[in-house]
């Protein structure tokens, strides 16, 4: 039984969101918790800022969160395709990232499932929102999903790494488990910022990778010489990439990547979830 967990501000980017993981955990048990954080401030951290969850009226938020919750409970039941899929309601009075690690340490978490607003308005070299800091401070997966995601099944999985660490087994094994889920083969892109071959540690790590899932269907990838949102687009694209998957690691690739994306005629972000993990 997987234990999930949905912050929610009721917006329909966050009922986006609730289809996605009904659809996309359809086959297994769940237990699935739908928070609601009423601080104001868990919303509006910065007035020009994205939020992973939708900004809602005040008078929205001053509604009776208890009556809200309740409502969307019906509507998770009523979409919900399997028996062992059962729902509860959770209601904090903390700020959004207090609440949420409260809830993955009583709750036993496996993953929490945030739905993206998309555009941004704030400059990218600056922090975000405090949905951003959970993706950076939250030791646990995270599934991220765009306002445009719809669930059509997980074709090809997408590991995008530059080879310079040995990923740890909590990597390994949830990036696996996500794999046998969903029967989905797994493509490991390298960027490659310079005509260079890969060094010496390099070389090895992409051996580790490939021992960790030699019993899985995988291949390794690169694109050279193009900036990394344009060659994720292309490859997401060539690769019919389902989901995109990056170690939690470092906060400027993250914050380029997924969250603030350079180039304006990329659209992966729009479209494509993304995983989170966590060593």
């Amino acid at each position: 039984m997987k234990n999930i967990l949905i912050p929610t501000d009721f917006s329909e980017n966050s009922h986006n969101a609730i289809r996605y993981a009904l659809d996309y955990f359809s086959d297994i048990p769940v237990n699935f918790y739908i928070l609601h954080v009423s601080l104001k401030k868990s919303f509006f951290a910065d007035e020009e800022a994205e939020d992973f969850l939708d900004p809602i009226s005040e008078m929205q938020i001053t509604q009776n969160p208890t009556a809200l919750l309740k409502e969307e409970l019906k509507a998770c039941n009523l979409l919900a395709k399997n028996p062992d899929h059962c729902f509860f309601s959770l209601h904090e009075g903390l700020n959004l990232v207090e609440a949420i690690r409260k809830q993955v340490a009583e709750k036993e978490i496996d993953y929490i499932l945030m739905g993206t607003k998309g555009t941004s308005k704030m400059n990218r070299n600056e922090m975000g929102s405090n949905t951003c800091d959970v993706i950076t401070k939250v030791k646990c997966p995270i599934l991220v999903i765009p306002e445009n995601a719809k669930f059509n099944g997980i074709k090809n999985i997408a590991f995008v790494t530059d080879y310079n660490c040995i990923y740890r087994n909590k990597v390994i094994s949830t990036l696996s488990e996500t794999l046998d889920l969903h029967q989905s083969p797994l493509r490991v892109l390298h960027i490659k910022s310079q005509s260079t071959g890969l060094t010496a540690s390099q070389t090895d790590n992409k051996g580790f990778l490939h021992y960790f899932f030699k019993e899985k269907k995988h291949s390794f990838h690169f694109v050279e010489n193009k900036d990394m949102e344009t060659g994720i687009q292309d490859f997401v694209e060539t690769w019919e990439i389902s989901l995109v998957s990056i170690v939690a690691k470092n906060l400027n690739f993250i914050q380029r990547l997924l969250l603030r994306p350079v180039v304006k005629t990329v659209s992966y972000y729009n479209e494509v979830p993304f995983l989170v993990l966590h060593e």
